[in-house]
């Protein structure tokens, strides 16, 4: 484990050195990279830019809970809407290694042109050692591509700038609790956000399904954690299955997509465990999806199964 006081000092110290010019910071409001914005901030100052950008992938409500995250952190920040260049990057992708590769693209194309307006020549980035384990090369098996690691096309006209590279997740919790962050025990989401939670084709109404199956998976999982009948998860979420299933809608049968619900314990995200969730959280669960997606979701299961065999995300 690090020593957070040290190991804050270190990094400002060499990244004063090493970024002579301007830089943007790739902001997505998770606890990795808002520790790299931190670090790059308190070496650079006003040369320091973090960007969040709002790809149309994000969770309810995420916008309005980043800003006031990254204002409670005390992070200069800007917020860029870019919805319709991620959703149109994604038309007609069902393959998760492309999406992943897609988004990768679509977010370094828009780093180079912000970068571009800010005069910066580098870009910092949250990656953490399992992105890049699990990314694959030399010798390493592609687990998944991550999109801040194998998403980088070769004609990247940045220089990449990454404080956290060599950390696991509990060692960058240890550094967010070290620099004040709140909520830094906030669960892990995804750079790629709900597009990996939409198996199959990515489309809107399909994202919308995933974005309120999640809310109602969080809201479910907090609301046993905050009355103790669970122990707080790792992470927590839905994924929208791209099949095709039977249900009933009163009295007439109906056909709908299905749901699966992840809920892991873990301590670094390399290995996790499936939790075993109370028989009646499950069925609050599955009634609300149902019900408020009614005739669209028809079906819910629950993912009981480890990493490994499995990963976290489905995708």
């Amino acid at each position: 484990m690090i020593d957070p006081a040290k190991f804050v000092a270190e990094s400002v110290a060499r990244l004063s050195a090493e970024v002579p010019g301007r830089a943007i910071v790739a902001a997505s409001g998770g606890i990795d990279s808002t520790v790299a914005a931190l670090l790059i901030e308190r070496a650079l100052g006003e040369r320091a830019r973090a960007i969040f950008v709002d790809t149309g992938l994000l969770r309810a409500g995420e916008v309005e809970r980043v800003r006031a995250f990254f204002r409670d952190s005390g992070l200069h920040f800007e917020v860029v809407p870019a919805a319709d260049r991620f959703l149109a990057a994604l038309a007609g992708v069902d393959d998760p290694e492309e999406k992943r590769r897609r988004i990768g693209t679509a977010f370094v194309r828009l780093f180079e042109e912000e970068a571009a307006k800010f005069g910066a020549d580098s870009l910092v980035q949250g990656t953490i050692a399992p992105d890049w384990i699990e990314s694959g090369g030399a010798l390493r098996d592609t687990i998944k591509t991550h999109h801040n690691v194998g998403g980088i096309p070769a004609d990247f006209r940045l220089r990449l700038v990454e404080p956290l590279r060599d950390l696991y997740k509990d060692e960058v919790r240890a550094l967010a609790h070290h620099l004040g962050i709140p909520e830094a025990e906030r669960q892990p989401f995804p750079g790629p956000g709900l597009a990996v939670r939409v198996t199959g084709p990515v489309t809107p109404e399909r994202v919308r399904r995933a974005r309120v199956a999640n809310a109602i998976v969080e809201e479910e999982i907090e609301r046993a954690v905050a009355a103790g009948e669970i122990a707080r998860p790792w992470q927590y979420f839905a994924v929208l299955l791209p099949v095709r299933t039977v249900g009933v809608l009163g009295d007439n049968r109906v056909h709908g997509e299905a749901v699966s619900v992840r809920v892991v314990e873990s301590i670094d995200a390399m290995t996790a465990t499936a939790m075993a969730l109370p028989r009646l959280l499950l069925a609050r669960i599955a009634e609300r999806v149902t019900r408020e997606l009614s005739g669209q979701v028809v079906r819910v299961l629950y993912d009981v199964t480890d990493k490994p065999p499995a990963t976290i995300e489905w995708e």
